[in-house]
């Protein structure tokens, strides 16, 4: 039996800013899903970091350790190198961006242990892989939901 589970993660933008998708997969023992949603108008790394919100919130068992895998260099060293925890101290000053989402993910990551892992994107990793095709469909796709606080901020 598994004693963790894992989490594939990718975001896509068509533009930067422009249309955008996540795409997620959580893995545990013989259980898979898979998870994607297009916004309108987004950015990359905003996709990036909601494909592993998106994915922590689906897990129901935050008891069980958590491996992200990303290919989001942004949002691996973030979390790994301590970046997150300077910039919630000092409220984001300087102009960091995703506010709104580092500090959803921030209270949410609380009641998980995570592990961060940085896959190179567009190699050889078929879930990786995977997970961009699920962004990008989704960014591509028809019902884009709107990306609330980044078009406000804009």
């Amino acid at each position: 039996m598994q004693d963790k589970i894992q989490l594939y993660t990718d975001g896509s933008s068509r533009g930067n800013p422009g249309p955008g998708g996540y795409g997620a997969i959580l893995l545990f023992g013989s259980h898979r899903k898979e998870l994607s949603q297009g916004y309108r108008r987004t950015t990359n790394n905003r996709m990036e970091l909601l494909a592993v919100i998106a994915g922590l919130e689906a897990i129901k068992k935050n008891e069980l350790p958590v491996t992200v895998f990303s290919d989001s260099q942004y949002v691996v060293n973030a979390v790994e190198k301590g970046w997150l925890k300077t910039w919630i101290k000092t409220d984001f000053k300087g102009g960091k961006k995703n506010k709104d989402l580092w500090k959803h993910y921030h209270e949410l990551a609380k009641s998980f242990t995570i592990n961060f892992v940085w896959v190179k994107g567009h190699a050889n990793n078929p879930l990786n892989n995977r997970c961009d095709e699920l962004a990008t469909s989704a960014a591509d796709g028809k019902n884009l939901l709107v990306d609330e606080w980044y078009e406000k901020e804009v």
